[in-house]
């Protein structure tokens, strides 16, 4: 059984995961993108609040901040259940994957909320953090015994919220995932996006040998 950190780190990188089985280490969350997740359940105070907003961990302008969380407020079916969830930080196990969850929403449907501190793309999720998503989305319906449909994807820091459809293509994306997890034994090949490569923890013992921007540029 894998983790949810595992399958969307196969969809991001199987070497990286290679490397992360290899050399398991017992990672904390760091301070910083623990206070960023934290603003996921304090987002009607910081709609009203400037103090607080003021001192928040935001990426954007307080005034964008608001916007976008009063427009995701006024868009949202699930606000209510997003901003005080039945559950948070609740460890779910499926029939593949297990690993914890950051807020389980009992509105009309069982659903879920995943929170990640990074920057969010300009629309939809990135693809590993989609894998994840379903991931959890696949073991909280295994363990509810229902279908879990749509999920939610948090980036606080920059007042984003997007509903995630758990749709045919999402899932072959997390399948694909959970069979490359399956299949790694050995070193796979190095990715061809060298982008990925820089900010990797695994970067000197893969050997991957990547050129700064400069040089790319003949400077």
């Amino acid at each position: 059984m894998h983790a949810f950190r595992d399958v969307e780190t196969a969809a991001y990188c199987p070497r990286k995961l290679y490397y992360r089985k290899r050399d398991p280490d017992e990672r904390t969350t760091p301070e910083e993108v623990a206070r960023r997740r934290e603003l996921a359940f304090e987002y009607e105070q910081l709609l009203t609040d400037d103090s607080t907003l003021a001192d928040a961990p935001i990426s954007v302008t307080p005034t964008q901040f608001r916007s976008r969380i009063g427009s995701a407020k006024a868009r949202l079916d699930a606000w209510d259940a997003l901003v005080d969830p039945a559950e948070r930080d609740v460890f779910c196990r499926g029939r593949e994957c297990h690993g914890r969850v950051h807020k389980l929403l009992d509105d009309s449907s069982p659903s879920l909320s995943l929170i990640f501190g990074g920057t969010p793309p300009e629309q939809g999720v990135w693809e590993p953090q989609s894998v994840r998503l379903v991931a959890a989305a696949k073991a909280l319906s295994w363990e509810r015994e229902t279908a879990v449909e749509r999920v939610f994807a948090e980036y606080p820091a920059y007042g984003v919220i997007r509903e995630v459809a758990v749709d045919t293509r999402r899932t072959a994306q997390y399948r694909a995932a959970v069979r490359t997890a399956d299949a790694i034994d050995g070193p796979p090949a190095r990715t061809n996006q060298r982008s990925k490569c820089d900010p990797c923890e695994y970067q000197s013992d893969c050997g991957v040998r990547t050129r700064s921007l400069r040089s790319l540029l003949g400077g």
